[in-house]
């Protein structure tokens, strides 16, 4: 028998899109991959989400790896042309390990995000996949006022203005990023800053001085470099793995 599967990432916009497929078709499976890396609200969150939608959320975890810090330890490797190997360890192997042939997925795609949702599409053609809120026409801001109507509390990081609910200390996070982690979190850049002088990769770039593009160690990154707020959000998930400068923004 066929499925809807709601992938649900402790995101804002995937919590409304699981929501609307629930209201469409009455039940699905909603599924969580937890990387052991994100903010402890999360927790919260997902129980709140459990009794907004009515039925619990399946949790997988992979059976290799703890959390984002073990995958980089182990398999040397941070961020690249590939994407976040983080991501593809603890989201995309459990994802395609769970997901069948006849499946009808659901992904949080809202509605200013038609060129991601088409180039997954166009990527990944054996997906039967639906985007509620890309089809309503319902915005990211538009899912935080429907979660604050359902009762629930929006998790943490987007209360300290991140733009997403990802794992604290993203790899694909650019200068403004890293520094605001510094100040929020700064046993994070610390801890994050050893592991690229372990693996001698630095997560930043530049192209001052003769426009060649260089790497900046997180431990010499200037404490004002960088602007948050101009940087492209950080999805982590279905697009991590398509070309590396878009999906995690390297510096320009």
């Amino acid at each position: 028998m066929s499925r809807i599967v709601c992938w649900f990432s402790c995101g804002a916009a995937s919590a409304v899109a699981t929501k609307l497929a629930l209201k469409k078709y009455g039940q699905a499976e909603i599924v969580y991959c937890d990387t052991s890396s994100e903010h402890p609200d999360n927790a919260r969150f997902i129980e709140d989400c459990q009794r907004w939608f009515g039925q619990k959320i399946v949790i997988l975890k992979s059976e290799k790896y703890h959390d984002t810090w073990d995958v980089f330890r182990k398999t040397r490797y941070l961020v690249g042309v590939g994407g976040a190997r983080c991501t593809t360890e603890l989201k995309k192997v459990l994802r395609n390990s769970f997901q069948r042939v006849d499946d009808t997925q659901v992904f949080g795609f809202d509605s200013g995000e038609k060129k991601r949702f088409d180039r997954f599409k166009h990527n990944n053609p054996e997906v039967n996949l639906e985007a509620p809120l890309l089809d309503n026409g319902i915005s990211k801001a538009d899912c935080f006022k429907i979660i604050s109507d359902a009762g629930i509390e929006i998790p943490i990081m987007y209360r300290l203005g991140y733009k997403n609910n990802n794992c604290i200390g993203c790899v694909k996070g650019q200068s403004g990023y890293w520094n605001k982690i510094r100040k929020d979190f700064p046993d994070v850049f610390n801890k994050m800053a050893k592991i690229e002088r372990e693996l001698n990769v630095a997560i930043n770039k530049s192209y001052a001085g003769d426009g060649k593009r260089k790497r900046i160690f997180l431990d010499e990154l200037p404490p004002d470099a960088g602007r948050y707020n101009s940087e492209p959000s950080l999805g982590c998930g279905v697009l991590c793995d398509l070309n590396s400068d878009e999906a995690r923004g390297d510096e320009t």
